[in-house]
């Protein structure tokens, strides 16, 4: 997205304050996380569905912004990009905890959201407005998959990982027919980014997808791990990840 889309760049590409906003957005994930684990209580559900709210508006404002300053275009402006559809996922994750959000809440912020974070695709600065939209979208995705499942114990499911790469898949054949009709690219699917990110090194297009998709299966894999050991005690106790059996541990509320 081009700084100029909502109004002149009030600030210069500045490295230094993504870095600490990253720095304390990771700061507050662990002690969110942890507190939840030492203390659980109703105050748990208030801090998810704040957060919650905190990305909804976060979306809402950067299409708002957009149609104020009269640059909203369909063809670069809809929110089709994997992490914007991932922010009002998670928004709702947060809001309801139904598991199939919560598990694309996570495997999408873990292995998707946290590249953008370690490599963002952002032209603007701090304090640009899309700065601001960026990061708190951003590091949001990922502190609420932290949130809902390490603080507040919402496990994936049995099946949770060839669920969501199927979701994966299907929605991103519909936004490569929606590219392909319009001549837009969302999601990087018929040209790389402009900036340095994952799909520079995972070859020239249209090769990237390819690989980018093979990518997510060992990453979306490789987060399920965790699980698996849960999982196997709660099939032997009747549970599920969200209803455990009599001899599962259960999260509190």
């Amino acid at each position: 997205m081009a700084p100029e889309e909502v109004g002149p760049l009030l600030g210069v590409v500045t490295p230094g304050a993504y870095v600490v906003t990253v720095a304390l957005a990771a700061g507050l994930g662990v002690v969110l996380c942890l507190e939840a684990r030492r203390r659980p209580g109703p105050w748990r559900r208030w801090a998810a569905a704040g957060l919650g709210l905190v990305l909804f508006a976060t979306a809402l404002s950067y299409v708002l912004a957009l149609v104020v300053a009269g640059t909203f275009s369909a063809k670069t402006d809809l929110p089709l990009p994997l992490c914007d559809v991932a922010v009002l996922v998670a928004a709702a994750a947060c809001w309801w905890q139904v598991p199939v959000l919560v598990e694309l809440t996570y495997f999408w912020g873990l292995a998707g959201t946290l590249q953008a974070v370690v490599t963002p695709d952002l032209s603007a600065g701090f304090p640009h407005l899309v700065f601001f939209q960026y990061t708190i979208g951003h590091l949001g995705i990922v502190l609420a998959a932290l949130f809902l499942v390490v603080g507040m114990g919402v496990r994936p499911r049995r099946g949770a990982a060839p669920r969501v790469l199927l979701i994966t898949a299907a929605y991103t054949a519909a936004v490569g027919l929606v590219d392909g009709l319009t001549g837009a690219d969302y999601m990087f699917l018929r040209a790389p980014p402009g900036n340095w990110t994952l799909l520079r090194v995972l070859g020239p297009w249209p090769f990237y997808v390819l690989s980018a998709a093979g990518v997510a299966v060992v990453l979306v894999t490789v987060l399920d791990i965790p699980f698996w050991r849960a999982r196997r005690l709660e099939a032997g106790t009747g549970g599920t990840a969200r209803h455990p059996g009599a001899g599962a541990a259960r999260p509190a509320a």
